[in-house]
């Protein structure tokens, strides 16, 4: 189960009958069920569990979001083109649909029925928990001196399926309040690339203090992923997993 597995998509009875795609997944056994995750590209992902389907942060440059499973639940990370598409959105949107993102991601979204997560808030949906935690940057700054992500205008979220903490963390670096995790995540999705998120250095220092079971580099561009995996050689207790996550 543990083994990344390539998988034709194929969601006939989640109504999407004519997928057919080579998108990279592994699945993961939970005390309530099994949670599949799908690598669909750099900062977008999707979840599978109990028939339930979540998309974070679909793009259409990732994927052709009109052949992908309709979404019971979206949640997207921040306002920046690679992590909010409205075009994306509206393709896997079904009725019953619940949207999760933050409300510079709102400011951009007319008439669209969505719930506005600011870090620090917890909410319920279809019995999984989310709760949203700060994702920004202290050390990498634009031109100007403004950082790339602002204190409190972006979220990673932490989604609880049965006894399985999974965190997305976002665009993030390896801020404090992430820190204080600490051996309370079981799978996470780390941002790993420069000027805009974190190096793998930060990258590894950040999982050493969360200690995840887990570990998925994600969002990498074009950085090497060997590196991650030479910082952390001999942390037995931290599973380095390298997936098509550019």
């Amino acid at each position: 189960m543990n083994k990344a597995i390539i998988i034709t998509l194929m969601f006939a009875a989640m109504g999407n009958s004519n997928i057919s795609g080579q998108i990279e997944s592994d699945a993961i056994e939970t005390s309530a069920g099994e949670l599949e995750i799908y690598f669909v590209g750099h900062g977008s992902l999707m979840f599978t569990f109990n028939g339930l389907v979540i998309h974070i942060d679909p793009v259409m440059s990732e994927a052709d979001y009109g052949k992908m499973p309709d979404a019971d639940l979206i949640l997207v990370t921040h306002q920046h083109g690679d992590h909010l598409d409205r075009k994306a959105i509206e393709k896997v949107w079904k009725n019953g649909t619940r949207l999760v993102m933050t409300q510079a991601c709102m400011n951009q979204m007319e008439e669209v029925e969505a719930t506005v997560m600011k870090n620090g808030d917890s909410q319920n949906f279809y019995g999984i928990g989310v709760e949203a935690v700060p994702a920004y940057n202290i050390q990498h700054l634009r031109p100007n001196g403004t950082p790339f992500h602002p204190k409190g205008e972006g979220n990673g979220y932490i989604l609880t399926f049965g006894d399985t903490r999974v965190l997305v963390a976002g665009d993030t670096e390896n801020i404090p309040e992430l820190k204080e995790l600490k051996g309370t995540i079981r799978i996470a999705f780390l941002p790993m690339n420069l000027p805009y998120t974190m190096d793998p250095e930060m990258v590894a220092d950040l999982a050493l203090a969360i200690r995840p079971t887990i570990l998925y580099p994600y969002h990498y561009g074009n950085t090497d992923t060997r590196q991650l995996v030479n910082l952390l050689k001999g942390e037995d207790d931290i599973e380095v997993r390298i997936r098509d996550l550019q």
